[in-house]
Order: structure tokens, then C-alpha cells, then sequence
């Protein structure tokens, strides 16, 4: 094959060769190409100029010129004779004689090139050409031979489909980072249309369309691209290992088995974001908080990555500090906003604290910037916590309120991250609303419901953000499992005769919750201290509450002064301040919190014997 005639036939080459040859006849006709001195310089008088020879060729290839600074210029001149095929280049005053595209080998060019280049003809890409870069990566090729029997290597990389469709288009098309079979080298290959010389004149039409089937081919390019590909992958497998190291830390700062209450049934889940996906700060909790109380927190530090998580484990850690306070819910997030800012400046957190009363049947809870808790109710309504709601940690300068909302036998209530409900070119509020529909149709026990959520709303492996969701219910019990659940109040009036009567009334509560004898007399005579000790330093109104669950007996008294008690230690010689002591030591446990409406209560609890 003629590779200088061939050469010829890229697109575009036929362009550039006439409008040379038309620049070249212009110089000529205007003065055999000299170049003009150079604009703002005179020309030295004494330059030398080149003298064509007689067939037109300059008698020297090359003409010096000088100059100099104040304003001498320098000249010099040559030209080109018709059809030399040579263009004159001006560096440092010298012209020098530069070859054109036209004198160039393609074969020499191609066969030099460290890219493996193969040429392919035809309908069945009948193989042309390949460069010594292309038999040294595969092998030898025979000529003529079709492509996917000469190159088989073309359709393990997948690009015999290609080679077709730039046949059909005549337009180029690149394909990156084919990996070669086995695992080998990688390479980026473009395949270009080119045009094979015309058939000659005087054929018929027929064969005329014939060979216009058969004279376009296509060059193709492998460009090896195996270090890129390499340092590539390198860079993804540090990613993927930054990405099991956040989700590591993530998962092992969050609750591995969650408390399970008396009165409620949780269970909570959490789903990184995918591969693609760093991990995020997203977290969940259940604290016991006593005399059958449960306070539930869930919250989303606004990051990506270990630090996120890391600061989502500190967060974490302070709201189980600060709910052993046993703090309306706004004061627990006053004080963790305080706490975001000190951890870091820069990163924020929504966050949602919750606190659920069984005597009550209610659920008290605090916003920081976080989306509402859905409720559902024993008839299948959906209902979202309302207001207050304020704006996420770390922001400072909020005072935040607290809100109830009520939570009955039978209810399901939902709190959920951002990540479950968010969608890009969605409003939020779709995607609560689309939440909505799917509690309203879920049904089961708390984990299943937490899988059919995420079903529901479209959660999976490939997810681009961290979800977090928790589920807890409110059983409806009845028949036997009723019985195991009983409450008895007593309001204490009057002055110091209100501990006899309060005595009596626990004796027979408990009597009639058929409590073994040492169980109730220890648990009346916690009630004979708890009562004591708010008639000494507590002020009306008094009430004393006995509760059984399933697993505990809890003794509380609640009255109007808001001080709280604390244990000390008497001296032998004090008649009063061994109460708390005698409580804490017979109980399981005991406690003191502050009443939402003023005053405060004081609790014990007494585990029950195993049956």
C-alpha cells in the first residue's frame, strides 16, 4: 500500500495541502518569497541577500541577518520553488527549510509511535496495517485477514462493536480503560474513520458502490494506560479503606444492643451510604432513665468521614451524661448546643431527645433543626410532632422548648435521619409525606417495621447518604400479660399522720399484687422513708405512686418543692438524713428528678424474682 498516497485521504489533509500550495503561488507572484524586514526596523544597507538560482531555489538555504537594539532592523529573504514542498521558518535570524506533512513516511511515523496503532478496511475490517508497538503487545497479524479472526484481542476488549459503529457514523469514538484478558495492561482506545483511495474512473455504477462499501477503514489507537489505571485503583482502595475505617467507627460508637424498657418495644437500624458515599454522622440511642421512664435520641452531625463520626461519638457520649441528669428534653439540648460548639466550631448536628412516660402516656420531646417524630395511633392515624423546633447544634444563642404529643396503648412512633426522607429534586416534605403513607401501612413488630420503611422508601445498599431510623411501640396488652402491669396512687394529706395511712396503703397494694412477704415488707418500708423524707422538707401537694411491670416494682413520691435530695452521710449522733441511705441500699436502684409543672420526684425500684 502507497502509505504517502494514503496518507493523503485523512479528512482535512486535502484542505490543508491546497491551501499551501495557493499561499506558495502567492508569494511567488509578490516578490519570489523574500520576507520584509521586520515592521518598525530599517534595514541594514549592508545585509546580504540571498540571490535566486536559476531554477528558482535560493543559492543558499539559509540568509543571516543582524540587528540591533537602536532601532536597526534586520532582513532577510528566501523562496520557494513550485512543488518543493519546503516552508521557510524564521528562529533567531536564521531561515531554516522545514519538511511538510506532505514528505513525511506514514508508515515511518505510525511504526515509531509507542501507542499500538493497527489499520482495519472493509465491512469485516480486514486488517491493513499494525505498527511495531502492536506486534510486540500481541504478536504478529496477518494481513487481509478479518479483524475477529487477525485481532482476536479487538474482541476481548470489547471494540469489534465499536469498530462497527464508526463505520456506520464516520465518526470517531474513544473507549477507556479496556483492561486486556487476564488481568493484563489497560488501555484507552480511539478508532478514527479514514478514507482509502477512491476506485479509478470508468467502472460501473454497481461497482463503484461496491468499492464505496470497501474504501473506508478505520485507525485504531491503544493507548497504554495501565499506570493511570494502577495509581487509580491504588487511590480507590485507600478510599475504600478510609470508608470501612469511618464505618468501623461508626458502628461501634452506636448502641450495640439496644435497652429494652418495660413498657416499649424498640428496635433501630443504620444504613451507610454507598460505595460512592462517605459515611456520615448519623446516630440513635435508648437510655433507661428509671421509675420506668425512657428517654430516645436521634441526631445527624452535618459531615462526612471519621470526623463526623468521631464527633457524632462525642455528642453521643454527652447525651447519655447529661440524660442521667434526668433534664426536661430542651434542657438536655441546651446543654449539648453548648457542648457541639466547644467539640467543633464548624461542624453542626440536628438532633431529637424524646423522653416517654408511662403513667403519663405521653411523649415529651426537644428539637434541634431536626425532621418531626410521626406517631401512629391504635386506629392507623399519622400524625407529626409539632413545634417547637429549633435551629440545629452548635449554632448557640437558642433557648429551646419542649413539646408533648401522646403516645397510647397500641401507637407506633418513628424517628428517622434526613437520609431516609431526602431525595435531590425533592422537597423534604414528600419525602415525610411519602413516610407517612408507608407508617400508615406498616405493620408488625418494630423491626419489621424499620425494614419495610426503608423497602418503602426506596433504601438500599447503593443509597447516597446514611439513614438512620427508630421504631418503639406502645403495647396494647390485655388478658394475662395485663395482669402483670398494675398502678395504685395515693395523695397524701394532712401532716405527719400521712405516714401511717401511706404505710398501711402500700401493706396492702402489695399484699394484693401477691409480692412475696420479704419483697413487700422491703417495699414498704421504702415507701415509709420516701414519704418521711417529703413530709419533712417536701410541701404539698404529695403523692405516693406504686407501679409493677413485668420486671420491676417502682416506688415514687412526688411533691412541690423542686429541691432535690441527696444522699450524705449521717453521724451517729443525727436523728435525721439516713433515708436516702436506707432507700439506695435496700433498693435496685433510686433516683430524683424535677417535675415538668414545679416540684420534684423521688423513685426507687426493686427487680423482680426471676419466675
Amino acid at each position: 500500500m502507497n502509505f504517502t498516497r494514503w496518507s493523503a485521504r485523512f479528512p482535512g489533509t486535502q484542505r490543508r495541502a491546497a491551501a499551501r500550495t495557493e499561499h506558495a503561488a502567492a508569494q511567488a507572484k509578490r516578490g519570489e518569497g523574500a520576507v520584509p524586514a521586520a515592521r518598525g526596523g530599517r534595514p541594514d544597507p549592508g545585509a546580504e541577500r540571498s540571490t535566486p538560482a536559476a531554477d528558482g531555489h535560493p543559492a543558499d538555504p539559509t540568509v543571516s541577518g543582524t540587528g540591533t537594539g537602536s532601532g536597526t532592523g534586520s532582513g532577510s529573504g528566501g523562496s520557494t520553488g513550485p512543488g518543493t514542498g519546503t516552508t521557510p521558518a524564521r528562529r533567531t535570524g536564521v531561515l531554516t527549510a522545514v519538511p511538510s506533512l506532505d514528505e513525511l513516511s506514514v508508515r515511518e511515523v505510525l511504526g515509531r509511535l509507542p501507542a499500538l496503532v493497527a489499520l482495519v478496511h472493509g465491512p469485516e475490517h480486514r486488517v491493513a496495517y499494525v505498527n511495531d508497538a502492536y506486534t510486540a503487545g500481541f504478536g504478529p497479524r496477518t494481513p487481509g485477514a478479518p479483524a475477529h479472526e487477525a485481532l482476536p484481542e479487538l474482541g476481548e476488549l470489547g471494540l469489534l462493536a465499536l469498530l462497527d459503529q464508526v463505520q456506520r457514523s464516520g465518526r470517531p469514538r474513544t473507549a477507556k480503560n479496556r483492561t486486556a484478558p487476564g488481568g493484563g495492561s489497560s488501555y484507552t482506545v480511539t478508532c478514527t474513520p479514514v478514507d482509502f483511495p477512491t476506485p479509478a474512473t470508468g467502472t460501473t455504477a454497481a461497482s463503484t458502490a461496491e468499492a464505496d462499501a470497501h474504501h473506508t477503514g478505520i485507525l485504531i489507537h491503544l493507548a497504554d494506560v495501565t499506570d493511570h489505571a494502577e495509581a487509580v485503583e491504588r487511590l480507590r482502595a485507600s478510599e475504600r479503606r478510609q470508608r470501612e475505617a469511618a464505618v468501623t467507627l461508626q458502628r461501634s460508637l452506636l448502641p450495640q444492643e439496644l435497652e429494652q424498657p418495660d413498657d416499649l418495644r424498640i428496635a433501630a437500624t443504620y444504613q451507610p451510604g454507598g460505595t460512592e458515599a462517605a459515611v456520615g454522622g448519623d446516630w440513635y440511642d435508648v437510655i433507661t432513665l428509671g421509675a420506668g421512664r425512657t428517654a430516645l435520641v436521634i441526631g445527624d452531625v452535618m459531615g462526612r468521614g471519621v470526623r463526623a463520626a468521631a464527633v457524632m461519638g462525642q455528642l453521643r457520649t454527652a447525651v447519655r451524661a447529661y440524660a442521667r441528669l434526668d433534664l426536661p428534653p430542651h434542657e438536655v439540648l441546651q446543654l449539648l448546643d453548648g457542648l457541639a460548639a466547644e467539640i467543633d466550631a464548624s461542624q453542626i448536628a440536628t438532633c431529637v431527645y424524646a423522653v416517654h412516660d408511662p403513667n403519663e402516656g405521653l411523649l415529651a420531646y426537644a428539637s434541634a433543626g431536626h425532621l418531626p417524630i410521626l406517631v401512629r395511633d391504635e386506629h392507623g392515624t399519622v400524625r407529626r410532632a409539632a413545634d417547637p423546633t429549633g435551629p440545629p447544634l452548635g449554632t448557640g444563642g437558642w433557648l429551646h422548648t419542649s413539646g408533648t404529643i401522646a403516645l397510647g396503648p397500641g401507637s407506633t412512633a418513628v424517628l428517622y435521619t434526613d437520609g431516609l426522607v431526602e431525595r435531590r429534586g425533592e422537597d423534604i416534605d414528600e419525602g415525610v409525606a411519602a413516610l407517612e403513607r408507608a407508617l400508615a401501612g406498616a405493620q408488625g413488630t418494630p423491626s419489621v417495621i424499620c425494614d419495610r420503611l426503608m423497602r418503602a422508601l426506596g433504601v438500599d445498599a447503593d443509597h447516597d447518604d446514611d439513614v438512620a431510623v427508630m421504631v418503639l411501640q406502645q403495647p396494647a396488652r390485655a388478658g394475662a400479660d395485663a395482669e402483670l402491669f398494675h398502678n395504685a396512687a395515693l395523695e397524701l394529706l394532712g401532716g405527719i399522720e400521712a405516714a401511717p395511712r401511706a404505710r398501711a396503703f402500700a401493706q396492702g397494694v402489695l399484699a394484693s399484687w401477691r409480692f412475696p412477704v420479704e419483697l413487700c415488707d422491703l417495699g414498704v418500708l421504702a415507701a415509709s422513708e420516701l414519704v418521711a423524707n417529703s413530709l419533712q422538707h417536701g410541701t404539698p401537694p404529695m403523692r405516693l405512686r406504686l407501679r409493677r411491670t413485668d420486671r420491676r416494682l417502682i416506688i415514687e413520691v412526688t411533691d412541690g418543692d423542686d429541691h432535690l435530695p441527696r444522699r450524705r452521710r449521717a453521724e451517729p449522733a443525727d436523728e435525721t438524713g439516713r433515708g436516702i441511705s436506707i432507700v439506695a441500699t435496700i433498693a435496685s436502684s433510686w433516683g430524683s428528678r424535677r417535675t415538668p409543672g414545679g416540684g420534684k420526684a423521688v423513685w426507687c425500684e426493686f427487680a423482680l424474682p426471676d419466675k
